[in-house]
């Protein structure tokens, strides 16, 4: 499981820095978080977690995370968190989709160093399937991926995604204060501006639901389930003097 969320967009040319640091999540996992930051003021622009598990090298299976590996680890963990520990929305299946990317073939480019597909390829094939319209008009703000399964040099991928029916509105709740915050401008600046509640609602975020699959008999194979929420651009300030 990977969480990021982008909660600003640093200016052209500003220096930033990174986070990073490792802690315990359960008994056989463990977390790597991110910050990422502005280097003058502090300002966090993105916060980043990711959960990780052991797997046996020649089952392919998940393994237990041996004693003597997380003795010799355990000094290094850190308890903190870049994203609150709340219990994930589960991502759902997706069987039909009504944008759909097919026979997406892996470069070697593509490939880390164990032959998999890295996940900014997996993130590539995801964003190619929004639509070019809500693209132009919005902003990445939220990504989840959730892992099913590796993905080969010889995997033939098909790339679902589908706008959650239910995620228009319930983002502007849901979603962490900064985020709302944008949002009540948005609102704000609507309604002020003699649009009212009803011209305000293309300013609420947009969640699209994502499935990677590879192309198989007598089934396709989940790869990695995700979710992308979008927020409007601000184009201008919400208030002028």
């Amino acid at each position: 499981m990977m969480p990021i969320k982008n909660m600003y967009t640093p200016c052209r040319g500003e220096v930033l820095e990174i986070d990073t640091w490792v802690g315990a999540s359960g008994k056989n996992g463990m977390r790597r978080d991110w910050l990422i930051r502005s280097q003058a003021t502090g300002h966090i622009f993105a916060r980043a977690t990711s959960t990780w598990v052991m797997m046996n090298q020649h089952t392919r299976r998940l393994s237990k995370m041996p004693e003597e590996v997380r003795a010799e680890i355990s000094p290094w963990f850190i308890e903190k968190q870049a994203i609150r520990d709340d219990i994930p929305e589960k991502i759902r299946k997706l069987d039909e989709a009504t944008y759909c990317n097919s026979d997406l073939k892996p470069k070697r480019s593509d490939l880390d160093m164990n032959n998999h597909v890295n996940n900014v390829k997996y993130l590539k094939w995801m964003l190619e399937t929004i639509p070019d319209q809500v693209l132009e008009s919005h902003q990445l703000s939220e990504i989840t991926l959730e892992y099913r399964r590796e993905c080969g040099s010889s995997d033939i991928v098909q790339s679902l995604c589908e706008q959650d029916k239910d995620g228009f509105l319930g983002d502007g709740v849901k979603h962490s204060g900064d985020i709302g915050l944008l949002n009540g401008f948005s609102l704000a600046s609507e309604i002020i501006g003699g649009n009212g509640i009803l011209g305000s609602l293309d300013k609420m975020p947009i969640r699209y639901t994502h499935l990677l699959q590879a192309k198989g008999e007598p089934k396709n194979e989940e790869i990695v389930r995700g979710r992308t929420t979008w927020k409007r651009k601000l184009s201008t300030l919400p208030f002028t003097s």
